[in-house]
């Protein structure tokens, strides 16, 4: 009996109780980036480990700008190309899910994802590129607990400095200054779009700016940024209102 025991505790318990701990620690993670930036993330670090294996002194472009110092063209191509429901659902896009599993089952291959903002940071902050059911699934646990810790504007705002934009390239400030020598705040629609499109692939086209599809895409997306929806703005908090003394009564 005392064996069973033992085989029941590291066959059960043990493997329940290391997986709680470990959303435990992605929670407590993410409740600590509400209020603090994240100084790197975890594909941030694999992406600067590959860059070292050929060049031992190779760092990351990467600066962290507010919310507000960040274009709004940029924040609408984005939201138009990747994400067009992003201020309506919660997490994950259910239908969007669905039709790109029809489209890529059409193609047969994988030509659509379906993966909103906040699934792509997820991934981007703690998992790895595998590609896996388990790995899905601890995806869409991180994306519930983002949306549950954060506003949809904090989400947008950690994605847009940590999103890959290119080789070792991270972020709007770093991608704006890599591409065209400006900042962030300053990029126009057509640079906002250029932009948006590249995220998919950023250090394919990193390598290939002449892309044809990248020129017809972005023209697609400079037409639809009117109608993207930005992420409502966090609510600003008035000092209450000093009482007013009133004068002795009259004797």
């Amino acid at each position: 009996m005392k064996l069973l025991r033992k085989l029941f505790l590291w066959l059960i318990v043990l493997p329940i109780t290391l997986l709680f701990l470990l959303q435990l620690y992605f929670f407590v993670q993410i409740w600590w980036w509400v209020d603090h930036n994240p100084e790197s993330t975890s594909f941030m670090r694999h992406q600067l480990s590959l860059l070292q294996e050929k060049n031992p002194n190779a760092q990351l472009q990467f600066k962290w700008v507010p919310y507000n110092r960040i274009s709004n063209n940029l924040k609408r191509a984005i939201i138009a190309s990747e994400d067009s429901n992003f201020s309506e659902h919660e997490g994950v896009d259910w239908d969007a899910l669905q039709k790109a599993y029809e489209k890529n089952t059409k193609k047969g291959k994988v030509v659509a994802g379906g993966s909103t903002i906040t699934q792509q940071l997820a991934k981007n902050l703690f998992l790895s590129g595998e590609r896996s059911y388990l790995r899905k699934a601890q995806e869409f646990i991180i994306t519930y607990m983002l949306e549950f810790l954060m506003d949809k504007q904090r989400i947008f705002e950690i994605y847009l400095n940590v999103v890959e934009w290119g080789n070792g390239v991270f972020g709007a400030e770093a991608a704006s200054l890599h591409y065209y020598s400006a900042s962030a705040a300053s990029l126009g629609p057509s640079q906002a779009a250029r932009l948006a499109v590249m995220l998919p692939r950023p250090r394919f086209y990193d390598k290939n700016p002449g892309s044809a599809y990248l020129a017809n895409r972005t023209g697609l997306i400079l037409r639809r940024m009117n109608a993207a929806e930005l992420p409502p703005a966090k609510p600003v908090e008035k000092p209450a209102a000093k009482p007013v003394a009133k004068p002795p009564a009259r004797k």
